[in-house]
């Protein structure tokens, strides 16, 4: 029987070692090193009083604790469960143990025990743990059967938000692929850091004085210090030395802080460290002492916290779907992947998100850092796609985002540093704030709201969609590279408002519903190759004031009155543009405001019918100067192509205070009027007529303008 026992033993061995190989590799590797072996085990339900019939939840979680355990005593480092459905109890839940991999197949549904709680967890990663991944298998809520009646205490909120199906605490080396979350009263992943308080002190832990540069004590009337030092001894500390002060009350957010061995020894000085700072424990260090610069402690309160985030954690090719608050909160977790996961149908609680960054930093809670989210497909969320409410450094890449009517991306303004390239945002919105480059992404059918500043826009593809930027600062807002088409006649093109901004090699194709190009910042803007074709003849443009360099405007066939609108005060510079303008419009560029200031030159104006090319009702400087009027196509002599005022006006005051028109060649096809300023109105003064040569056009000019070397052909 010994014999029997020992090959027995023997030929589980060499199964579990061959099953521990990846698939298509040998035990070894091609220079003959061994490689590290997997060690899988199926649990035996029976042994740990497992149920797989949807029965038992409490000695089901109790038998898989257990057994998850005893593998790792054993040496296994993969667990899996046979097919069926386990019922998680309501009060407990799984806790996974470090160095471990529960790997499950679809078969394997881990349900959640129907309850009444406002929070719960289905599988605990616990701050503690490393180097543990989760494969396979459905992690499914109670929220069908959830009763939401109940508040288990008077003080949480009721809102029953926070089931969780998988939730890390501030483990180490987690991998989560090809899981299934659904149905949770919360959310489906939850990445959270873990805290403690160590310690909180209050005005009588500090006397008047600071310390010298040895940590000597050193009377002070401008300084506080604390009265004893502070231990660092806590047991938390000992795996991961890092701290920080938190919640500082009539304290300033700068300190020194001064490190002591266990014997009271010197050690270390920091200054002008800031509250909330993470700070790593020196070596040997068991304790500390605080200086601040402030001469009295009366109300001074500090606290001091253990904090640990989840770190370097994977997930991928999973789905989380159905979940009433978010697919995935990331709550205070650094050095992130989320990568090819299918996340939808978040619907229910606020904020109702695919992935949400909130680690709740501003009300005393945890930092995200260093977040990378690619090539998810967000569909069906009642609110956002994703959020980065705060935290620092993330990435958003290749992301299908198409939560139709919803918000795609939200950055908010406690997020810093935001790229975000390569997505496509599919009837989804944008709404951004600041400190945020967007690369190579596209839109279709939905609009944006950016206010700035640090948000840089490089490269970006609008179908139908609305590009609005509201900028908070002068040119906190750049754009350079973005094309943007109108399809639908929808409500599409670029709108501008706020402060000054900067936009470079910006096209806009199409008729929107209304202007496709609408603006009210104010002067100072400028505009590099824009272009703007084919836009509604009907509407026009309503420009605001800037430079306007190499820009060129062409409007589509059909309307009347949609003129280029250079209407608001302020100054405006057309400089090398081309203006093409349909055969039905009457006007095509339009200047009218007591305090506009405009520039036209070097610019070229192609007319294809009876069109003013540059018509100013109201003005107090008009400069047109070096510019190209082509009008081949007129069946009217009364058509006026450089026009001062109108028929209408010329009984008014004159409201258009100086004008040159210099230099500028006019051509048409019939005799018509070349300029105009016999409307200019009452009182008008003296304009400048002069250098301009005209063929088949004539002048029409007021008495009393200066009119010099003229050339009529």
């Amino acid at each position: 029987m010994k014999i029997m026992k020992w090959l027995l033993t023997l030929l589980l061995t060499a199964q579990l070692a061959a099953v521990g190989a990846p698939a298509g590799q040998s035990q070894q590797n091609p220079t003959g090193a061994v490689q590290n072996v997997q060690k899988k085990v199926v649990i035996e339900l029976a042994q740990f009083g497992i149920r797989n019939d949807g029965t038992r939840p409490v000695e089901t979680t109790k038998g898989i604790n257990q057994a998850l355990q005893w593998a790792s005593k054993q040496g296994h480092t993969v667990v899996s469960l046979p097919a069926g459905t386990y019922l998680i109890d309501k009060n407990s839940q799984i806790n996974m143990v470090s160095r471990m991999t529960l790997e499950l197949n679809d078969k394997v549904v881990l349900q959640k025990e129907a309850n009444s709680k406002e929070q719960y967890k289905l599988l605990h990663v616990p701050y503690d743990a490393s180097d543990v991944a989760l494969k396979g298998g459905v992690y499914r809520g109670d929220k069908n059967q959830h009763d939401y009646s109940r508040k288990e205490t008077p003080h949480t909120p009721g809102t029953h938000e926070s089931g969780y199906g998988i939730a890390v605490e501030g483990a180490t080396n987690v991998t989560i692929d090809g899981v299934k979350a659904v149905d949770f009263t919360g959310d489906g992943l939850v990445l959270g850091g873990y805290g403690k308080l160590i310690k909180d002190m209050y005005a009588d832990h500090f006397v008047q004085g600071g310390l010298n540069e040895k940590g000597a004590a050193l009377a002070s009337k401008t300084q506080i210090r604390t009265k004893d030092p502070i231990s660092l001894t806590h047991a938390l500390f000992k795996n991961d030395p890092v701290f920080e002060l938190t919640n500082a009350i009539k304290l300033p957010q700068v300190y020194d802080i001064y490190f002591f061995k266990a014997n009271g020894a010197f050690l270390q000085r920091l200054e002008g460290k800031r509250i909330r700072d993470i700070m790593t424990i020196p070596e040997g260090a068991a304790k500390f002492h605080l200086v601040f610069n402030q001469a009295v402690k009366t109300g001074a309160y500090v606290e001091l916290w253990y904090r640990k985030p989840s770190q370097n954690v994977v997930v991928k090719n999973s789905e989380f779907a159905f979940n009433r608050r978010q697919g995935i909160t990331v709550g205070g977790a650094d050095n992130v992947l989320i990568e090819n996961n299918s996340i939808h149908d978040i619907k229910g609680t606020a904020p109702q998100s695919g992935i949400d960054l909130e680690g709740g930093y501003g009300e005393n809670g945890h930092r995200n850092s260093n977040v990378t989210i690619r090539g998810n497909h967000f569909y069906n969320n009642a609110a956002y796609d994703v959020i980065l409410y705060d935290g620092r450094d993330a990435i958003v890449e290749n992301n299908h985002l198409a939560s139709k009517g919803a918000i795609g991306l939200a950055v908010s303004e406690p997020f810093k540093g935001a790229l975000v390239r390569g997505n496509h945002f599919d009837g989804t919105r944008i709404v951004a704030y600041h400190d945020v480059t967007f690369r190579n992404n596209r839109m279709n059918d939905s609009y944006t709201t950016l206010t700035g500043p640090n948000i840089t826009i490089d490269g970006m593809q609008f179908t139908n969609s609305m590009f609005a930027i509201s900028s908070k600062t002068a040119f906190g807002v750049s754009v350079s590279n973005v094309t943007i088409t109108n399809t639908k006649k929808n409500d599409s093109g670029l709108s501008l408002s706020g402060k000054a901004i900067h936009l470079k090699n910006v096209a806009i194709d199409g008729q929107g519903t209304l202007r496709s190009f609408t603006g009210t910042t104010p002067e100072g803007s400028i505009f590099d190759d824009l272009k703007i074709t084919g836009f509604n003849a009907t509407s026009g443009l309503s420009l605001p004031p800037g430079t306007y360099n190499r820009c060129v405007f062409e409007g589509a066939e059909g309307g009347k009155f949609g003129v280029v609108s250079a209407a608001q005060a302020g100054k405006y510079v057309f400089d090398g543009c081309r203006f093409k303008s349909p055969s039905t419009v009457n006007t095509w560029l339009l200047g009218e405001h007591p305090q506009l200031d405009v520039t036209i030159r070097n610019s070229t104006f192609e007319l294809l019918g009876n069109t003013q090319a540059i018509s100013v009702q109201a003005a107090k400087n008009v400069l047109i100067e070096g510019n190209t009027i082509q009008a081949n196509k007129l069946t009217s002599t009364a058509t006026e192509l450089i026009r001062i005022n109108d028929y209408w006006q010329r009984s008014e005051k004159a409201d258009i205070l100086k004008a040159v028109i210099r230099g500028n060649r006019i051509t048409s096809n019939v005799a018509a009027i070349g300029i105009s300023t016999v409307y200019a109105g009452t009182g008008a003064p003296q304009y400048t007529v002069e250098n301009n040569e005209l063929t088949n056009a004539k002048l029409a000019l007021k008495t009393g303008d200066a009119v010099k070397n003229n050339i009529a052909k």
